[in-house]
């Protein structure tokens, strides 16, 4: 593995975290908070990255991930199962399927298995985006972590695994 460098200089660092829990007169182990503060800072700004990304599109990360979601289920799923897979609200996902339906990257239609509600659809249009797009984004994915090897990369999904899992600690009541 390789050495560890801290290239964010606006990062937090590892003196920062213990003076912060020496102020508050805190027992937190400095480097555990060292690293769900960088983590959460690097989290933020990927995500200001991905919607530069996606603005190249047309889209937003969240149009994006509907639109591949539905991509990835046949073209077709309804509101809830949207909301559930992209782990927002039912609001939010109305929100995001009535851009992309003013587009017509996404249509609304009864639904066959209940009369009450609707499904969203893929549209072929939907579709070409998701084409166009795929050969840059993917390139760029794979440039985003192409400073860690094969086996760097396999440690790091574990561990993101184990981060995901102890998100809860902090949305918890």
């Amino acid at each position: 593995m390789t050495p560890h460098r801290q290239t964010d200089p606006a990062a937090p660092s590892l003196d920062q975290a213990r003076r912060q829990i020496a102020r508050y007169g805190l027992t937190a182990d400095p480097q555990a908070v060292l690293v769900a503060a960088r983590l959460m800072a690097a989290g933020a700004r990927i995500g200001q990255a991905g919607e530069v990304h996606f603005g190249r599109f047309g889209l937003s990360t969240g149009r994006y991930r509907l639109l591949a979601d539905l991509e990835d289920h046949g073209g077709e799923k309804s509101p809830s199962q949207l909301a559930t897979s992209l782990g927002v609200s039912r609001a939010t996902v109305t929100g995001l399927v009535d851009g992309l339906e003013r587009e017509g990257l996404v249509a609304r239609r009864p639904s066959t298995d209940d009369g009450r509600g609707n499904v969203v659809i893929l549209t072929a249009r939907g579709a070409d985006r998701l084409r166009e797009l795929a050969p840059e984004h993917f390139a760029r994915m794979q440039s985003m972590v192409a400073g860690l090897s094969v086996e760097e990369r396999t440690v790091f999904l574990d561990l993101l695994a184990r981060i995901v899992a102890g998100i809860e600690a902090l949305a918890e009541d």
